[in-house]
């Protein structure tokens, strides 16, 4: 499938945060988004989703245009917000059958290896990574073709980054995915087309050195 946005224009009062920014996205794709704080990252996925009212947007899946309202009614697009939407008294055996009704696709994520170490624990029990883990799992096996990741590596511990990381090479394979993160070196590891928003403009990046390019990075 082949997710196309164009023409998304944001501002906050004068100050104009994106503008004219498209990009594409198919099934196989993971694209980083980079840019510094205040740049318009979160902004970018919060106005594809529909949290934030953009000025001006155009979505297309497979070329067929899809009004704003039915991104999530329809079910098209599922968000990961760098602030976790889980209720934290809960535990995450009692999690899972919110997000799945059917036996079949709850196994998938009973069964899974590093769900099952901690499936008997309440949410605000969970370690950064093994949260961070439990939510793109939940988020990356519903039907959603398309999935956008708002800082997923952001202060976990470096062994799930590896983890999420792999997962993530996985779910690849069938859905597009569009994530957003300060640690670029990881996200370089797992994406194939990257880009920085910098001055509410989209630039390609292929490497460190255009992160260096884009004063993303200092020239050390």
């Amino acid at each position: 499938m082949k997710l196309d946005v164009s023409k998304i224009n944001l501002s906050f009062g004068n100050k104009k945060i994106l503008n004219n920014i498209s990009f594409e996205c198919s099934t196989g794709d993971i694209i980083g988004v980079f840019g510094r704080n205040g740049s318009g990252k979160s902004s970018l996925l919060k106005t594809i989703f529909g949290t934030i009212k953009a000025n001006e947007i155009l979505i297309k899946i497979d070329y067929k245009s899809i009004p704003k309202e039915k991104v999530i009614s329809d079910k098209l697009i599922a968000y990961l917000p760098q602030n976790t939407f889980l209720p934290k008294e809960k535990k995450v055996r009692d999690i899972i059958p919110l997000f799945f009704s059917k036996s079949k696709d709850q196994e998938k994520i009973f069964y899974d290896t590093k769900i099952a170490s901690f499936e008997k624990q309440k949410i605000g029990t969970l370690s950064i990574g093994e949260l961070r883990y439990l939510e793109i799992l939940l988020i990356g096996n519903l039907n959603h073709p398309f999935l956008l990741l708002d800082e997923p590596f952001s202060m976990v511990e470096p062994n799930y980054i590896k983890i999420i990381s792999d997962l993530l090479l996985k779910l690849k394979q069938e859905k597009g995915i569009i994530i957003t993160d300060h640690y670029y070196n990881d996200v370089l590891k797992i994406t194939n087309l990257n880009f920085i928003l910098k001055d509410g403009e989209k630039f390609p990046i292929q490497s460190k050195s255009d992160l260096m390019k884009y004063n993303y990075l200092s020239k050390k």
